[in-house]
């Protein structure tokens, strides 16, 4: 007996197109002659689709969607993913659909409300396993969350399960895979069935799923591993209730990884909204050499502009860099001086500053200027031509508030948003060492926004590598100050930057929206308040 995978990429509130899709997969599946083809969960509405989850139109949307798929499938037994909606009650649900007919339906029992999750909020526990026969297996259903902690897969297999199927819309960061596989090993070790691990793939939002759907045996070895960030049909052949192994190719090293979830992210926010192309400001900077660099290697040339906007301040080895760059990625490349709208922004308040104790000096003031031309120029480009602006800041330069509102922060989609500086430079290595795109001057450089003479980052800012670690141990891991210190950083270092972390919530809350790939990115999964007086202290 074979079954299918379908990783596929759906696109919420897309329910004709993700239907669609779920037939079109089905319909291989089964001429390759699998006998039940499994969804990622909620495949049908895309995932999550929140508020829409509270739209009668909506539910009543997908009940149509159903039951036109449905009567669509013939000589293959599909799993599909899709919100049900019994009485008042809403479920995460995933239906058994075998000759135009659904003959078993599974409600999601355990309902995550943490990170990036919400599910509490729209969704009913379920409480009853569902299992179903397929020529003499009993197949077990769970949904996502069910196997992250005990419980659910053990009462399939009390339900008379052989083999257990998970739908996942499980998002992507950093080392997830490692993690789903323990996960899935301490769910075999307890039922002891092999489990079929089927997962999305594709960019929503901030979101990017990765698919990396998997098979283990009923030992806890991997036989099956299908690839990351991309639509695949997985065959998986079955003995005994019991895939057969197949050879499992090499993982890839997290830079790699990285990488194509930041393509994925930007190829599928630009192409499922719609726009018909990007811009960036290139700088000469080794940020938003990056964020061109991956711009071109998800959209191709023909779809990204950069445009560079000197001041009197700009290295001139800056505006030569930035021209390699883009003519090495064959984009379209402008260059705008900015020194004219600069010059007439401070003669029109100079009656307003004079006096003032900065009066015939730069400070943050004149700064931002720089920066808001730029947006300004960038935002208006976007609105002639209607292509979206890439933002290049940093998740480094956000955590701090190193960033400036309707300036550098202008633009619709933020690339870089939950990379550090110190991944940053990571990250340019490796796009390097698949063709050279980034001159190593670039890289090599200390980093400045240019704003003033003989400007660096670490003017103001501890080494990026100790700035990046605080972050990391305060933000994405909730240490206190008392064990950040203890982690070897001075105390000074510690609480300067905690303190910029805490006053730079109302940047954030105004930043694009970006790509996670962290435990913790600054979107759904971190909602401090701007207004608030507390401060860590222990």
């Amino acid at each position: 007996m074979k079954l299918a995978i379908a990783q596929i990429n759906c696109t919420v509130g897309d329910l004709v197109g993700n239907a669609a899709k779920i037939l079109e997969f089905a319909s291989r599946a089964r001429d390759l002659g699998a006998a039940l083809v499994i969804t990622p969960e909620l495949a049908l509405s895309g995932y999550p689709p929140e508020d829409l989850l509270l739209r009668e139109g909506f539910h009543r949307a997908c009940k149509y969607a159903l039951a036109n798929l449905t009567e669509k499938i013939k000589g293959i037994t599909l799993l599909v993913g899709h919100p049900h909606l019994v009485g008042d009650r809403l479920y995460n649900a995933a239906s058994v659909i075998r000759d135009g007919q659904i003959i078993a339906t599974y409600h999601k029992s355990r309902l995550p409300n943490y990170t990036v999750f919400d599910e509490q909020r729209y969704f009913k526990s379920g409480a009853d396993p569902c299992v179903f026969d397929l020529e003499g297996t009993k197949f077990g259903i769970n949904i996502c969350a069910d196997i992250w902690e005990e419980g659910t897969a053990t009462r399939a297999r009390e339900a008379g399960a052989d083999m257990l199927l998970v739908l996942n819309a499980s998002p992507y960061h950093m080392d997830k895979q490692a993690l789903r596989h323990r996960l899935i090993r301490q769910r075999i070790s307890e039922t002891g069935i092999a489990i079929i691990y089927a997962n999305l793939v594709g960019g929503q939002d901030e979101l990017v799923f990765d698919g990396a759907s998997f098979a283990m045996n009923n030992k806890g070895a991997l036989t099956h591993q299908f690839d990351q960030f991309t639509e695949t049909l997985g065959l998986i052949e079955l003995q005994h209730s019991m895939p057969v192994p197949e050879k499992i190719p090499p993982r890839q090293i997290l830079q790699a990884s990285i990488y194509r979830a930041l393509c994925l992210g930007v190829r599928d926010y630009v192409g499922k909204n719609e726009f018909p192309g990007v811009l960036l400001g290139l700088s000469g900077g080794v940020d938003s050499a990056l964020t061109l660099a991956i711009a071109v290697d998800a959209l191709g040339a023909d779809k990204v502009r950069a445009i560079m906007m000197p001041s009197q301040y700009t290295a001139d080895i800056s505006r030569q860099d930035a021209r390699i760059i883009a003519e090495t990625l064959g984009v379209n490349y402008s260059e705008f001086a900015i020194e004219p709208v600069f010059d007439q922004l401070l003669s029109t308040l100079a009656d307003e500053f004079k006096g003032l104790p900065t009066t015939g000096t730069a400070d943050t003031t004149e700064e931002n200027l720089q920066a808001r031309i730029r947006g300004t120029l960038l935002m208006a480009l976007s609105n002639k031509y209607g292509s979206i602006v890439l933002t290049t800041g940093n998740k480094s330069e956000m955590a701090v508030g190193y960033c400036t509102l309707y300036g550098d922060m202008a633009g619709g989609f933020a690339v870089l948003k939950d990379i550090s500086k110190t991944m940053v430079y990571q990250l340019c290595h490796y796009r390097n060492s698949l063709g050279r795109v980034i001159p190593e001057r670039v890289i090599q450089r200390a980093p400045s926004a240019e704003l003033r003479p003989n400007q660096t980052d670490q003017d103001n800012l501890p080494p990026y590598a100790v700035l990046d670690a605080i972050i990391e141990a305060y933000m994405e891991h909730d240490l206190s100050l008392h064990e950040i210190i203890r982690m070897d950083f001075t105390e000074a270092d510690v609480r300067r930057v905690v303190h910029l972390i805490c006053v730079s919530e109302y940047k954030r809350r105004q930043s694009p929206v970006g790509i996670r790939i962290t435990q913790r990115g600054f979107g759904k999964d971190w909602r401090y308040p701007i207004t608030s007086k507390y401060r860590d202290e222990f």
